[in-house]
């Protein structure tokens, strides 16, 4: 299969189930509820060294927020629903309770699996927090030196999958810089998806396991080009770079639909050889992402 020209290598990319929630950021204005988003986001690349995934899912408008604000819809990714509580208790009550004019609402409020965190991060108005109804939503209502803190009492979760991904090889490394920044892109304008790494592309793509015992990953050195002369590197001669684009989604549709739109993306800058995918014959998870079929 072919895209522009571009070879689409018959592989997979393999993902891995994990734990997702989505919070609406609210503020008075777009600028105050991206800052509160990005706090909220960082250091979220990976939970093999991070304590979360996390990213920027989309920007919306007043229109799609309960209190008729700009908004920013984040996604927050664990292992585990425990570990899950926890980083939205820490993300929200350090990142955005403390954000000018912010406030959080639940982006999922129809799940069957609730988190009371705004209820625990009421404590934090020292018994002058009010819990009332604003919005339809069931809401607290934390003092704060510049004026209220509104977070809703439960948030959502389900049952996502991560590790969603494809490879850009390059002809050079600003080539597969450019298309992978046209993928990223591209992603961002749909819903149900992040790219949690720095700027949605990953320069240090990992495979399972390592020599040294003691750790769970390590450089994926079949696509190291530097290691030619080691004999490692099963790159062609004319890829000189490669990056990997690792997408979270809130189930297998969203998924595909930004690993379609992010590869076709891709495969429109100049200097892109081939796409390819991340697998590591089954060792990661139990999701499979067919290269050929996503395109379909």
């Amino acid at each position: 299969m072919e895209i522009n020209g571009v070879q689409i290598e018959d592989t997979f990319a393999e993902g891995f189930p994990i734990k997702v929630a989505r919070v609406q950021i609210t503020a008075v204005t777009e600028r105050w509820a991206l800052e509160a988003a990005r706090e909220a986001t960082g250091f979220g690349t990976s939970v093999i060294g991070c304590s979360a995934e996390a990213g920027i899912e989309c920007i919306v408008d007043g229109s799609r927020t309960p209190d008729g604000r700009p908004g920013v819809n984040i996604l927050i990714c664990n292992m585990g629903y425990k570990n899950l509580e926890a980083s939205l208790m820490n993300r929200l009550g350090q990142c955005v309770l403390t954000a000018p004019t912010a406030a959080a609402f639940s982006g999922m409020p129809e799940a069957e699996k609730q988190f009371d965190t705004g209820k625990k991060l009421s404590f934090f108005g020292d018994g002058y927090q009010k819990q009332l109804e604003l919005f339809g939503r069931n809401v607290w209502k934390i003092p704060l030196m510049s004026g209220d803190f509104v977070i809703e009492q439960s948030f959502g979760a389900v049952d996502g999958i991560a590790g969603g991904n494809f490879l850009i090889l390059g002809q050079n490394q600003m080539a597969a810089l450019t298309a992978a920044e046209a993928a990223t892109d591209a992603i961002g304008k749909l819903e149900g998806t992040i790219t949690p790494f720095p700027g949605g592309v990953v320069s240090s793509g990992s495979k399972v396991g390592s020599r040294y015992k003691f750790l769970k990953a390590s450089t994926n050195t079949a696509f190291c080009t530097s290691l030619r002369e080691d004999g490692v590197c099963t790159l062609a001669e004319d890829v000189s770079c490669v990056y990997e684009v690792v997408i979270n989604g809130v189930n297998r549709d969203a998924i595909q639909q930004s690993m379609k739109s992010g590869i076709n993306a891709a495969c429109r800058v100049p200097g892109v050889l081939k796409i390819s995918a991340a697998n590591y014959e089954g060792k990661l998870g139990t999701h499979q992402f067919p290269l050929h079929v996503v395109l379909e």
